[in-house]
């Protein structure tokens, strides 16, 4: 099932999240367990050797493949469909609701989840049945990086992880490098070099980006500036009459059956009179995991196309 970038924002904007940053190094050693503090500043003991791992997000799942353990996943949502072999693991229902006692039944030595608001409804009944909940919600691309480094080192592929993590950080660099230090934060300029642009992620209703998501951040990473990179809440919906007098010179589209054009509102603008609209796969726009870069390769070569000739 493709995940719905949609479905997983108005989640999030019922709810919430934190934003506390991630501590990858164990805190304790022991024969048996090992602890970690996760992303919520929690202390989680795990065994030291996992075997059994249940994921209930489809970042947390690439992460986990990315690292060379998908091997060891038991469990995950209906939502988690990449690599292709995540397809084959048994599934535990989708991101917010998933079923407990299938959890339970599996037996997992660990539960990764992805945001603050999933771990309040469940936490205590898997804590109750010995199995330890680990919760990663990364709000930039350095924590997505670090994320994926603490995967590494809760999972025993530290050299593996870290691999990937370079990989990722060394692409970042050559767009960084290709855009030749446009600024990745502040207002705009007149001659910075960036470009304006509006991030659909919903058509009707109209949805967005603000400060608070990660994407506006990778927007910026690419050579852009978010029109709405102001609003203070992660996503946010606003009003045609808001959107009209925005006129962005591009406009990003979460590629999904239901948007797949840009709103009605934008079609005096200059993004969609030059024809300056580029669709993103929806899953790889929503899931702040490794292939977040492929997300900000794309959109730096179409608003920049000049400078990765």
């Amino acid at each position: 099932m493709k995940l719905k970038f949609g479905i997983i924002v108005l989640c999030l904007f019922l709810v919430g999240c934190s934003n506390s940053k991630p501590t990858i190094s164990p805190l304790t050693v022991t024969p048996e367990k090992r602890a970690f503090t996760d992303d919520l500043g929690r202390t989680v003991s795990v065994p030291t050797e996992i075997k059994r791992i249940v994921s209930l997000a489809p970042s947390a799942t690439e992460m986990v493949y990315a690292v060379g353990a998908g091997d060891r996943l038991v469990g995950v949502t209906t939502f988690c469909n990449y690599p292709e072999q995540a397809l084959e693991v048994a599934k535990v229902g989708d991101t917010m609701t998933p079923n407990m006692e299938t959890i339970v039944a599996l037996k997992p030595d660990v539960v990764l989840v992805s945001t603050a608001s999933q771990i309040e409804n469940f936490t205590k009944t898997l804590e109750q049945n010995g199995i330890a909940v680990y919760v990663m919600n990364p709000t930039h691309t350095a924590d997505v990086l670090k994320s994926i480094k603490s995967i590494g080192d809760i999972l025993g592929t530290v050299a593996s992880a870290n691999r990937v993590a370079d990989e990722l950080e060394r692409r970042q660099a050559a767009i960084r490098s290709a855009l030749g230090g446009m600024p990745e934060s502040g207002p705009m300029q007149f001659d910075d070099g960036r470009i304006r642009l509006f991030v659909q992620i919903s058509r009707e209703p109209l949805f967005t980006i603000g400060k608070g998501s990660f994407l506006s951040q990778v927007v910026a990473a690419a050579g852009g500036i978010s029109v709405t990179a102001d609003v203070p809440t992660a996503y946010p919906k606003i009003s045609k009459e808001t959107a009209l007098s925005l006129r962005p010179n591009a406009i990003i589209l979460s590629d999904s059956e239901d948007n797949r054009e840009p709103n009605e509102v934008f079609a005096n603008s200059p993004a969609v009179k030059n024809g300056r609209v580029l669709r993103v796969n929806a899953d790889i726009l929503s899931r702040p995991g490794p292939r977040l870069i492929d997300a900000m390769e794309q959109i730096a070569r179409f608003l920049h196309p000049d400078k990765f000739r």
